[in-house]
């Protein structure tokens, strides 16, 4: 049987915390940068976790 493989563009956009928890980054923050305020821009830099629905589904395809 071959080798299991991770999903490499789920690797490079999750990263996995010691609590259990995925990490994630936000989305709408590459371009189109002028009309967001200063305060939606600041709270998209800002990492956030994935919900718990889908904590499984990312955990099985970065942990292969």
């Amino acid at each position: 049987m071959p080798k299991m493989k991770s999903q490499r563009g789920a690797v490079k956009r999750f990263k996995a915390v010691a609590g259990g928890k995925v990490k994630r980054g936000h989305s709408h923050a590459s371009h189109i940068l002028t009309k967001k305020s200063p305060k939606r821009k600041r709270n998209l830099r800002k990492q956030d976790f994935v919900s718990d629905g889908d904590r499984h589904r990312i955990k099985r395809m970065i942990v292969a």
